[in-house]
């Protein structure tokens, strides 16, 4: 900009005379050099210390992100459903069961390369420089498809943060050189991905967003991501709304604030934990016994297809079976079994460990819910309360994620009861020691002292306490 200009803009008369005059003194002395000509690289440095260049280059980046991410969320959403309400209709379904799985089997092997493609490969993505394959979002897509569709015991969630990670990945690798986009912010966008997916898939922005942040580190949040995971799930939830997909909502009869309700909460809070290690303990035995005695990714797939249909026919019940939200919305009036989380553990350990996809975050809330439900009657809960608080401590367990608990409670449950959820996700966190289902996690900081870094990444032991 000329600097006599500028003056006649910014300044009262008087003073821009004054400056006026100066500026040509100066000129003519020559003591005004030309502003030297900077490379793309020294204009970012420069203006990577101001804030407001960092709110606008995460906006622009974060909304053709939650845009895709968000967009193909919906629409996996909409075939989950499909899928889902299939197999309830014809429960015959569940014969074709094997086939899918090897089916299943022969995708990874041809297009996966046998790959180990997991959530565990885009937490990892997150922590390295890693590129995430972009055969993922296409298989976990069909698999996840064809384990709901033929009965498979799973989740949505491992597709959810499997998509959005891989989508965003993909997204950002033809603009990564050419936008000087740092591997940092390479993570951060991955975080984007899977925060617009898990919202558009689950119908709760504020939880997608705080379990993207906390997932990847036990102990640390990456508060830099909260801005564009905030962008990116409001659009996810926005695309997902304008299609009529929306959060299941619950009722609850809460207790009031005193003694009683508190310390029953802890004690539900640590049957949680326990059950999560459980949970964890079963998931880890199963896939070890299949990867020892069947080799063959076809063969294992096949008979851990058998074995679901045989323990289908067995408890005389396809309740076990797909996601088993609706069991969730059972527990909550009462209606359940006190082995129903047991069965239900099995058959998810069964189903994911031969090479069947989904997730394990949606069977934990049906064994979290079951099992809050029969200790709430034990303890002299409310039903619904009682289910809602396993739900949330079982999940806490199991990923290691309390804040993003806390807040699945309110957007599900409502805000009233935040301090059961707090107090239920604490308890339930500590006392489930550093098993988690994620081995990528990295723990950054003890569960139970002051003290730094603890492990990383993480061993794959069943655990480390």
């Amino acid at each position: 900009l000329d600097f006599i200009s500028l003056t006649v803009f910014v300044f009262p008369a008087e003073i821009c005379l004054t400056l006026t005059v100066l500026a040509v003194i100066i000129r003519k002395e020559g003591l005004i050099l030309r502003y030297p000509k900077f490379s793309h690289k020294e204009i970012l440095q420069r203006l990577s210390n101001i804030p407001f260049f960092h709110f606008v280059k995460w906006t622009v980046l974060s909304i053709p992100v939650g845009i895709i991410a968000g967009g193909i969320g919906t629409l996996f959403h909409y075939l989950y459903s499909i899928a889902e309400n299939s197999r309830l209709a014809h429960p015959w379904l569940v014969y074709f069961l094997p086939i899918a799985g090897v089916v299943i089997a022969l995708l990874y092997h041809y297009f996966g390369k046998d790959k180990d493609i997991s959530t565990n490969t885009v937490i990892h993505a997150i922590h390295t420089d890693d590129k995430i394959p972009k055969a993922t979002a296409p298989l976990i897509v069909i698999a996840t498809l064809l384990t709901h569709l033929c009965g498979g015991s799973a989740g949505r969630e491992g597709a959810a943060l499997q998509l959005g990670g891989s989508l965003s990945d993909t997204f950002l690798s033809p603009f990564q050189k050419k936008l000087h986009i740092s591997s940092s912010d390479r993570h951060i966008i991955i975080m984007c991905g899977m925060a617009a997916t898990f919202c558009a898939l689950f119908g709760t922005p504020v939880t997608a967003v705080i379990f993207s942040l906390e997932l990847a580190t036990i102990g640390a949040m990456y508060y830099a991501a909260l801005v564009p995971c905030t962008i990116s799930s409001l659009i996810g939830y926005l695309i997902s709304n304008f299609f009529g997909f929306k959060a299941s909502v619950y009722s609850v009869n809460f207790a009031s604030i005193n003694l009683v309700p508190i310390l029953q909460t802890v004690a539900l809070g640590a049957m949680c934990a326990l059950v999560s290690i459980l949970f964890l303990l079963i998931m880890r035995i199963m896939t070890k016994f299949f990867k020892k005695y069947i080799k063959n990714t076809c063969l294992r797939a096949f008979v851990g297809g058998v074995i679901i249909i045989i323990l289908t026919l067995l408890v005389g019940s396809t309740k076990y079976n797909g996601a088993g939200m609706s069991i969730v919305a059972s527990a909550m009036r009462g209606e359940t079994e006190f082995y129903d989380f047991l069965l239900k553990i099995l058959f998810t350990a069964v189903t994911l460990a031969s090479g069947f996809k989904g997730g394990e975050i949606v069977p934990s809330f049906f064994a979290g819910a079951t099992l809050g439900c029969s200790v709430g009657l034990l303890l002299g809960m409310d039903p619904s309360f009682a289910a809602a608080l396993g739900l949330l401590g079982v999940f806490c367990g199991v990923t290691n994620c309390p804040l993003a608990s806390i807040v699945l409670g309110i957007e599900l449950f409502g805000s009233q009861g935040i301090l059961f959820y707090s107090i239920v996700c604490a308890v339930s966190y500590m006392l489930s020691g550093y098993s988690g289902l994620y081995s990528e996690q990295s723990i950054l900081y003890s569960k139970y002292s002051a003290t730094g870094f603890v492990k990383k990444p993480r061993k794959k032991r069943i655990f480390n306490l």
